[in-house]
């Protein structure tokens, strides 16, 4: 008897509680300072930045192809500045990754042709297809296993050099060659898996967020302390009139790279012809770099913005002073 009292009084507690949440919500989320333009002296090369051994500007998917005709299952790497490296991944119906996880670091990858499906630890079962976007946390345990009839092909993004450690499932050791100079041993370790937050999510798909919504212009899928990644989505028409002059921005201490992932975009770098990237192209800017980026057609255009610093500083161009009473 003594416990149904306990419960009833929980119970009634419990509704006083939820007609208070329902009659008084929680404010709305406050938002953080506004930027502060503000005039400074900032250090800038006197010499356009070169490229370090192994970068280039533009990268084509379609060259990347090219190397790898007749095949259906390869990876290659796209680049490796010491901080984040990419790589394309390429594999044939049915092929399915051994479970593993990453110790240190985030993974998040790109699907841009085929359909794989994604098994996150905590996580329902995700389909991800062209446009789809999956982040992975720290010491969470994943599989990808590529399904339908075609072979699907992911842009695969980590800090560089980032270790993959591979479920014991058994006494073999994986399939997979060791690093240079290391030997796979089978071990323990006390792991929590990563959690999402409001800055990342496990799935997205760009095309089904345009067409829920007109005026989708994306937003933060990836930020923690090691990268970012922002999803850049919209139209040409949307845009101020192209200006040949406008040199953009630049990043004093971040290199930053894209994926074109749909569409096409218009790049003008410090010391390169402009150039216009397509669907599945990658394209990479040292620091100290001018740079300049832009919706190029009718259909909509979207690149993904990879940075090595969160928040990193836009140097921008001194703004011309106004005459007094303008706007």
């Amino acid at each position: 008897m003594r416990r149904m009292r306990i419960a009833l009084v929980a119970a009634f507690v419990l509704s006083l509680t939820s007609i208070a949440a329902a009659q008084n919500p929680a404010p709305p989320p406050v938002a953080g300072p506004r930027p502060v333009p503000t005039a400074v002296w900032a250090s800038k090369p006197t010499t356009t930045p070169g490229y370090r051994d192994g970068l280039v500007p533009w990268i084509k998917l379609a060259d990347v192809k090219a190397r790898h005709a007749g095949q259906s299952t390869w990876t290659e790497a796209l680049f490796n500045d010491g901080r984040l490296m990419a790589h394309y991944i390429a594999a044939a119906p049915g092929t399915r990754q051994t479970a593993r996880f990453h110790p240190d670091t985030r993974e998040w990858f790109a699907v841009v042709e085929g359909e794989v499906r994604v098994d996150i630890e905590g996580q329902a079962p995700i389909v991800a297809t062209r446009g789809s976007l999956v982040n992975i946390p720290r010491q969470t345990v994943y599989t990808v296993e590529t399904t339908g009839n075609a072979p699907s092909l992911r842009f695969v993004l980590n800090v560089a050099n980032a270790k993959t450690f591979f479920v014991a499932e058994n006494t073999t050791p994986p399939a997979q060659a060791a690093p240079a100079g290391t030997a796979w041993m089978q071990t323990t370790i006390n792991r929590t898996p990563g959690r999402y937050d409001e800055f990342n999510s496990p799935h997205v798909n760009i095309h089904a967020e345009g067409a829920r919504n007109p005026k989708y212009t994306g937003g933060r899928f990836v930020r923690d302390d090691k990268s970012e990644m922002l999803i850049i989505y919209g139209y040409e028409k949307n845009m101020p009139p192209l200006d040949p002059a406008d040199k953009g921005h630049f990043h004093a201490e971040s290199a930053e790279a894209w994926l074109v992932f749909t569409g096409q975009i218009r790049y003008a770098f410090e010391g390169q012809t402009p150039f216009i990237a397509s669907e599945g192209d990658v394209v990479y800017v040292p620091s100290n770099t001018w740079h300049a980026t832009r919706f190029i057609g009718e259909a909509p255009s979207c690149r993904l913005s990879i940075t090595e610093y969160v928040g990193n500083t836009l140097v921008l161009e001194p703004r011309p002073a106004r005459a007094p009473g303008q706007q």
